[in-house]
């Protein structure tokens, strides 16, 4: 299939890994030779509950039995969204609880800052350095890598970058500000975590200001890092919070989350101020909202830690300069570019997926399912010590 997938799929890298995918389960991917991986990276953090989750597999068929696609967004009540939002807003501290479904956590932070903007009827968007939320135009204008965005100009306007914890920069935020974005843990920048109260100082800003807080949690959400969602860790609550990624249980799908009093100004001066075909599809919530209830209703966020301390134990070794993160949202810091593509490269032949991260050359991603077994940890930590070992022979 190789030749054919490099000549009609449109590619987003001049080497893309190529391997023929023949079934996926559990921990799992297989190749078509049948060959088997284990995988640390869970479709970059999406898979949070493996690969076809029979609780997941389940609510799809039941609801394929039902009806598929019958209306644009938010027109007719359909029992599989209704049921998702209204536990959403049971797991989450107020005032978030309502909420807006899209297609990926792309869309949903262009839905984000066109509900700052319309809520505070300000332009002014900041963001921070070496920040991802996504590809979109909008996402896009608040990425923190001038050299990605500039092929792709003029962008949105009045989109400024701050730095990442820094609090001089919080002067930044004024009354022209609809709002600040941030990641909750810096993702491609390196899996870069908020530092002495910073995200609380970026609040209090916001409101002396009257400027609104927008968390991206399309990779920390859905208990990757220890608690349902990351902000829980920093005692705090954003006005507007993005998810996505692992709360399809591997269905693509986003949404974003604001007050009741916010969210409705999108339907109302202009009507029809934010609108999706296929957002809150039933067969793509059935599938969300049976993975919330798996990940709130058994213990995987308790074992998150637990299973964050096995692989910190097991990765100590001395090309190894940092392992950062929460939870299972962890990368290794090696000392080269080089020397991360090789690990990679060479731990995928020997039977283990890990990736890069977009920003930080030097790092590789650790982001397992959250349904990982602990042995499955230690065989996956096994394979990236062998490799290091070979490879440090030669360093």
């Amino acid at each position: 299939m190789n030749e054919e997938f490099l000549k009609y799929q449109a590619q987003t890298t001049p080497h893309p890994l190529g391997m023929e995918v023949s079934h996926a389960e559990g921990s799992y991917i297989y190749d078509t030779s049948g060959k088997a991986y284990l995988d640390f990276v869970a479709g970059v953090s999406a898979c949070s509950l493996g690969h076809r989750h029979p609780r997941v597999v389940k609510a799809i068929k039941d609801q394929l039995d039902k009806y598929l696609h019958v209306m644009v967004y938010g027109e007719y009540v359909q029992q599989p969204a209704l049921e998702l939002t209204k536990l959403l807003a049971e797991k989450l501290p107020k005032p978030l609880e309502t909420t807006y479904l899209v297609n990926s956590g792309t869309e949903a932070i262009d839905g984000a800052i066109k509900l700052a903007r319309r809520s505070t009827g300000r332009s002014e968007i900041l963001y921070a350095d070496k920040a991802y939320h996504g590809n979109t135009y909008g996402a896009l204008s608040v990425m923190g890598y001038e050299e990605r965005k500039t092929p792709f100009g003029p962008l949105l306007p009045d989109c400024h970058a701050i730095e990442f914890n820094s609090e001089a920069d919080l002067s930044k935020i004024t009354e022209n500000t609809a709002a600040i974005l941030l990641e909750t843990i810096q993702g491609g920048a390196g899996f870069i975590l908020p530092k002495s109260d910073y995200l609380k100082k970026v609040k209090e800003r916001c409101e002396a200001a009257g400027a609104l807080l927008i968390l991206d949690e399309i990779q920390p959400g859905f208990g990757r890092t220890g608690a349902l969602f990351g902000f829980e860790h920093f005692g705090i609550v954003p006005d507007i919070l993005v998810m996505g990624k692992a709360m399809g249980g591997g269905m693509p799908v986003g949404a974003f989350t604001s007050s009741h009093e916010h969210m409705m100004l999108l339907g109302d001066n202009p009507k029809l101020g934010h609108i999706t075909t296929f957002g809150g599809n039933a067969v793509i919530a059935a599938a969300a909202l049976a993975t919330l209830r798996e990940i709130t209703e058994s213990d995987l966020i308790a074992q998150t830690l637990q299973k964050e301390k096995i692989i910190r134990n097991r990765l100590q070794h001395r090309l190894i300069h940092e392992v950062r993160g929460k939870g299972l949202m962890l990368t290794i810091i090696v000392g080269s570019p080089e020397i991360a593509s090789e690990v990679i490269l060479e731990c995928q032949r020997r039977g283990l997926i890990l990736f890069w991260l977009l920003f930080e050359p030097c790092a590789i991603r650790i982001t397992p399912p959250l349904t990982i077994s602990e042995e499955e940890i230690k065989k996956g930590c096994a394979i990236i010590t062998e490799v290091m070992n070979d490879l440090g022979r030669n360093i």
